[in-house]
């Protein structure tokens, strides 16, 4: 269905891509640092989750709708901005205390798994960046170029979830030694919060082009 060619080429494409620290990393190494290893996979599955959602919108045609019509994209950039802001306001507020065994107190699994997932779908970049990204790897003459994207999609969400949810365990067992201290623990809150602050504002100030 896809050309051997261009999809080795994807493959190292994607794989530079998931390696290199973006929005989705940053999100998911925070969401590791306030919840432990479990709650750092389970935000990787949910940012996972929430590209297959994307890659099947693009092989539908529906990402195309965000180019020509600038006005959704932005109420969704403003979306995705308020519940950032809203996680990280509930990441400064959190005083909870280290759990006995050292682990800490964060979102548990189900809403880790949802914040991730959420978070993404309402990253209008992502969709955009499916939009420019799979179709050059594509080739019409082979025929069934729904299906070719919904290739290209699926391989590049499992390869961002391989790499995602490593990136998850790893920076939520650290976080977990860490926590031990409580004021360790308020400043890996706050650390949290501070990167949802940021990507809030970066998805505000950030131009769709």
């Amino acid at each position: 269905m896809v050309d051997p060619t261009l999809y080795t080429a994807f493959l190292l494409a994607g794989f530079a891509l998931c390696v290199t620290p973006g929005p989705d990393m940053m999100f998911i190494v925070a969401m590791g640092g306030r919840g432990g290893p479990t709650a750092g996979v389970m935000a990787a599955l949910g940012v996972a989750s929430a590209m297959l959602v994307h890659a099947v919108a693009a092989a539908l045609g529906l990402s195309a709708l965000f180019t020509a019509l600038p006005t959704l994209y932005h109420v969704l950039r403003w979306a995705g901005a308020a519940y950032l802001l809203y996680l990280a306001v509930k990441a400064f507020r959190d005083r909870s205390t280290p759990a006995d065994e050292g682990t800490p107190r964060g979102p548990g699994m189900r809403r880790a798994f949802w914040q991730g997932a959420i978070t993404n779908l309402l990253n209008p970049k992502v969709i955009l960046f499916n939009v420019a990204f799979l179709p050059q790897f594509v080739d019409p003459s082979l025929g069934h170029v729904p299906g070719q994207l919904l290739v290209l999609g699926g391989t590049l969400v499992v390869l961002g979830l391989l790499t995602d949810g490593l990136i998850g365990l790893v920076s939520g067992r650290l976080a977990g030694l860490l926590r031990r201290s409580k004021r360790v623990n308020r400043w890996m809150n706050i650390a949290s919060g501070t990167v949802f602050t940021g990507l809030a504002v970066r998805l505000v100030v950030a131009s769709p082009k």
